[in-house]
């Protein structure tokens, strides 16, 4: 019989760590799927809660944040453009000039998770921001995301138009905040176990098979 995991995946549409752990948890559960099963809920997060909608300069930002410059993270965006390849997602950063607003994207997302789009709408949000250099707080690039994964474009610019699901993406990123979670990708299993960052596969595989062994254990 396989072990059913909860599996709680913190993290903002702009991060680009977040792409490699979501993808590598991914080919991680794809290795162990003979003995686990996943149910995965996307959490929000946001790095920069009080971005504008028209976002920053990324460079302007970088500076303004970290106090270092592009050039300087010249090195971090080559490992993260490797990682990616790998895994087989395209990072084009040359298109990725301004950093934005990622507020009504996660309440996209929370709304796709009772459709069962979340996770395919998670992937096409990446893909938006990180390969195609679009906007991810601009309403018509969201609604035309939204209906490539299958949901409703009326009804995703209805929900923009509206404070629908303000409070409770609210909610929930203070949740997470107020646990402890200050920087993502944070993942989350069965409500107790923290794996943060963007790890391999093999890390994700081998906590997986060890949680999965210690829930056996605990039900025996």
């Amino acid at each position: 019989m396989k072990t059913a995991v909860k599996i709680d995946f913190v993290s903002d549409i702009s991060c680009p760590w977040c792409v490699i752990g979501l993808k590598s948890l991914e080919k991680a559960l794809d290795e162990v799927a003979a003995d686990i099963t996943a149910e995965i809920h996307f959490q929000p997060f946001e790095l920069n809660p009080q971005m504008p909608p028209e976002g920053q300069d990324l460079d302007e930002h970088l500076l303004q944040k970290y106090g270092r410059t592009a050039d300087e993270f010249a090195d971090t965006r080559e490992a993260i453009r490797t990682r990616g390849a790998e895994l087989g997602f395209v990072f084009l950063m040359e298109k990725r000039n301004r950093i934005y607003n990622t507020f009504d994207a996660h309440r996209l997302l929370h709304w796709a998770e009772s459709t069962g789009c979340q996770q395919a709408l998670k992937h096409a949000l990446f893909r938006a921001y990180f390969t195609d250099g679009e906007a991810p707080s601009e309403a018509a690039v969201l609604c035309r995301v939204a209906a490539e994964v299958g949901l409703d474009a009326a009804e995703a610019a209805d929900l923009l138009a509206s404070d629908r699901f303000v409070a409770e993406v609210r909610a929930q990123e203070q949740r997470y905040t107020s646990a402890g979670i200050h920087a993502v990708p944070a993942v989350i299993i069965n409500d107790q176990y923290l794996i943060e960052g963007g790890q391999s596969p093999a890390v994700f595989a081998q906590a997986l098979r060890q949680i999965a062994q210690s829930s056996t254990t605990d039900a025996a």
